[in-house]
């Protein structure tokens, strides 16, 4: 069994690490930390957990982190930098939920953090939690810095695209049109996350500027061998709980028009399990995805004309955050990818 510890566990990506953990066939649930809670059982936050959960939340001090084969760090940005050095030379391999170790250059992460990086000294060995991308090194990797929600609608949705030994589509203007549910914004209390400020509401934010976006350009670039992406980013707010549709726009190059666009991704992610290409001319729903950890594109091409159009649905919570977590792990520990993961999403 996998001994896991959690620390901050009281938000919705540590409740959602908690209900997945909690029913994995290989994982004993060993530790859960929150200063604010100490000694208040899991079950009495978070009723849904009842019966399945029997542990209680308790410092850092008290929970012996450094005793567990995994910590996960479901905590606001900062956090896990300032406790992953301790836990990595106890032998731990440590995840990060938040985006400590996503960016690898430190002044970016300072830019859109707007703190200084405390141990910039293990950027270089963080692997980018993406399987689908970064599957093998993943599985040598001990220590995680895992993508944002937004990041991984993105990244997958243009990775079949700039895969490519050479440019299919102009990857100097790609553009991404993102909307998410409210649960995005993490379980503090906040003015615009209010029932009556995001219900009936919808609206754009971060235009100028959204802290994803160096992020997914980083990974972009990656997947394209080195190449320079340019990415034009505008994620919306709409009134739903959890969920991610990210609409991708792509402008076909010349030398690939009589490309089978379809067959592309199809081919590209053959034999990956939470990703479903669907049948050309779909239009995956949210709903079709909610509380799962699989993600779901459809191609379009408008028109038969130059402009790609690539839909892309995910769980926020899921696929976008504590799945992805466990997928990692799993392949960490080299067990089934697919553990504690095979969950069907949840309708209505």
């Amino acid at each position: 069994m996998i001994k896991v510890g959690i620390v901050g566990g009281t938000g919705y990506t540590g409740v959602e690490l908690l209900r997945l953990l909690a029913a994995h066939p290989q994982v004993q649930l060993t530790a859960i930390t929150s200063r604010k809670e100490d000694g208040m059982p899991v079950a009495d936050m978070f009723p849904s957990l009842r019966g399945h959960v029997d542990l209680a939340f308790a410092t850092p001090e008290k929970a012996k982190l450094a005793e567990c084969d995994v910590v996960f760090f479901a905590t606001p940005h900062g956090v896990a930098m300032a406790q992953a050095r301790e836990l990595l030379a106890a032998g731990v391999k440590v995840i990060d939920l938040a985006a400590d170790f996503r960016l690898k250059d430190p002044a970016e992460f300072e830019k859109w953090y707007a703190m200084p990086h405390s141990c910039t000294d293990l950027l270089e060995e963080a692997v980018y939690g993406l399987p689908e991308v970064n599957r093998e090194a993943i599985r040598k990797a001990r220590l995680i810095g895992l993508p944002g929600c937004y990041p991984t609608s993105m990244q997958l949705g243009f990775a079949p695209l700039l895969a490519q030994g050479k440019p299919l589509v102009n990857e100097a203007s790609l553009i991404a049109d993102c909307k998410s549910g409210v649960s995005g914004a993490g379980r503090k209390a906040e003015v615009h996350t209010l029932l009556a400020e995001a219900a009936d509401n919808f609206k754009a934010y971060g235009v100028k500027g959204h802290r994803h976006l160096p992020e997914t350009t980083q990974g972009l670039q990656a997947i394209a061998g080195g190449r320079k992406v340019g990415l034009t980013f505008v994620p919306h707010l709409v009134p739903m709980i959890r969920g991610i549709h990210s609409t991708l726009y792509a402008t076909i190059l010349p030398e690939a028009r009589d490309t089978d666009f379809q067959s592309l991704y199809e081919n590209h992610f053959k034999g990956e399990k939470f990703v479903d290409v669907m049948p050309a001319g779909s239009h995956p729903e949210t709903r079709s995805v909610r509380a799962s950890n699989k993600l779901r594109i459809a191609i379009h091409r408008p028109g038969g004309g130059d402009l790609l159009v690539i839909l892309v649905v995910e769980d926020n919570l899921v696929k976008g955050a504590a799945g992805q977590g466990v997928q990692c792990m799993n392949i960490m520990f080299g067990i089934d990818e697919t553990a504690g993961l095979m969950h069907i999403p949840v309708l209505p």
